[in-house]
C-alpha cells in the first residue's frame, strides 16, 4: 500500500499544506524542501497518479532585462545566477524561458512591447533593477501577467520579488560599528536606485539604533563599479577629504574599488579601515583581504520570481504580493575579527 501525503507529511515533520504544496509544483515552499519531498515520496512508494496534473498553459514566458544607463545592470554574476534560477524553474515546471533586452528608448521600447503583445508571452518576469515607476507602466498594460524582480514601487499593483535590502545592509553597518567601535562611513553610489535607496535606509537605521548622530557619518559618493570607485576614491583621498575608520559600501563592486585606492594610499585593512560590501559577488571572495560582505541568494531569487508567475498565469485573479528575500552576512578578514580602534 503506498504511502499517503499526509502520512509523508508526519515522516517529514512538515505541514500537509506544505507536502502538497510542493507535490503539486505550488509556489510556497523553498526548493530545498520542494526536493526533499520528492525524494521522500519516492523513497517510501508514493503513488504520483494522486497528483492531478497541471499543464503548462501554452506559450513562453519572457525574461525582460531593462537597461536604463547600464551602470548597475551589467554582465555580472548577481544577473547570471538570477537567470539561472528563472531558467530552472522554468524547466521544472515545462515553460519554454525567452531573454530580452530592452533599452530605454520610448520609440524602440513601443515597438517591442506591440510584438511581444502579438508573441507567444504568457507572461513576463521583469528585471526592474535600473527602472522608475514611470518607465514601470508600460509593461503593465499588457495583457500577460508581469512579476517585477529585484525592485518596488509603491505605486504599481505589481507582484515584485526583491532583496530584503533594509535588512542586509542594517546587519553589515551593525556589524561594522559591533567590531570596529566607531562610527561607520558610507561608501554611496553615485547611481540612485531603489535598491541602493533601501540599503541607505538600513545603514541610517543601524547608525541610529546604536545611538550615534546620521549627521555625523562620512559619505563618499562613488561610480558602482571597480574602475569608477578607484578613481573616485583616489580623488577624495588627494582632496585630503576626512576618512572614517570603517566603511558600508552600496555593493562589492564599490567596496572593491575603494580598498584598491586606499591601500594604494598606503592604508591597511581592515587594520586602519574596515569594509563591508553587498551582493557577495565572486570578486570578493579574490580580493585580498577579501571582502566581508552581504549575501543574497540569488538563484533562489530567480526560482521564486519564476514560480510565483507561472501561479499567477494559472490564477491572475490573485492580489499583487510583494516577496523580499533575506540577506546572511558573509564574515571575511575586511572586518577585523575583534574590536579595534581604526585609524
Amino acid at each position: 500500500m503506498s504511502i499517503t501525503a499526509k502520512e509523508l507529511a508526519k515522516k517529514l515533520n512538515l505541514s500537509p499544506a506544505a507536502v502538497s504544496m510542493a507535490l503539486n509544483h505550488k509556489p510556497g515552499v523553498s526548493t530545498t524542501t520542494r526536493r526533499l519531498v520528492f525524494d521522500a515520496a519516492e523513497k517510501y512508494g508514493y503513488d504520483f497518479s494522486r497528483i492531478t496534473e497541471k499543464h503548462p498553459v501554452p506559450g513562453s514566458i519572457y525574461l525582460v532585462i531593462y537597461k536604463k544607463h547600464g551602470a548597475v545592470v551589467t554582465d555580472t554574476p548577481f544577473f547570471s545566477q538570477i537567470s539561472e534560477g528563472i531558467s530552472l524553474e522554468c524547466k521544472r515546471q515545462e515553460y519554454n524561458l525567452k531573454v530580452n533586452y530592452i533599452y530605454e528608448d520610448d520609440d524602440v521600447i513601443q515597438r517591442q512591447l506591440e510584438d511581444m503583445r502579438s508573441s507567444d508571452c504568457c507572461g513576463m518576469i521583469l528585471l526592474g533593477t535600473e527602472m522608475t515607476d514611470r518607465d514601470l507602466r508600460p509593461f503593465l498594460k499588457l495583457p500577460s501577467p508581469v512579476v517585477l524582480l529585484d525592485t518596488y514601487f509603491e505605486s504599481a499593483a505589481c507582484d515584485s520579488v526583491l532583496i530584503n535590502n533594509v535588512q542586509g545592509a542594517y546587519m553589515a553597518t551593525s556589524y561594522l560599528i559591533q567590531k570596529c567601535s566607531s562610527q561607520p562611513g558610507y561608501l554611496r553610489s553615485a547611481y540612485e536606485i531603489y535598491n541602493f535607496t533601501q540599503r541607505s535606509a538600513g545603514f541610517y537605521k543601524a547608525i541610529r539604533a546604536a545611538g550615534m548622530s546620521a549627521s555625523q557619518s562620512i559619505v563618499h559618493d562613488l561610480t558602482p563599479s571597480v574602475d569608477g570607485a578607484f578613481a573616485d576614491m583616489l580623488e577624495i583621498i588627494k582632496s585630503g577629504e576626512p576618512l572614517a575608520s570603517c566603511y558600508f559600501a552600496d555593493n562589492d563592486l564599490i567596496a572593491v574599488g575603494a580598498v584598491k585606492a586606499l591601500k594604494q594610499h598606503g592604508l591597511r585593512i581592515p587594520e586602519d579601515v574596515a569594509i563591508v560590501g553587498f551582493d557577495n559577488q565572486p570578486i570578493s571572495s579574490v580580493i585580498e583581504p577579501n571582502l566581508t560582505t552581504v549575501h543574497v541568494p540569488k538563484k533562489y531569487m530567480g526560482e521564486t520570481a519564476a514560480a510565483r508567475l507561472i501561479s499567477l498565469i494559472h490564477d491572475p485573479s490573485q492580489p499583487p504580493v510583494k516577496t523580499e528575500i533575506s540577506t546572511s552576512l558573509v564574515k571575511r578578514n575586511s572586518v577585523p575579527r575583534a574590536k579595534h580602534g581604526g585609524i
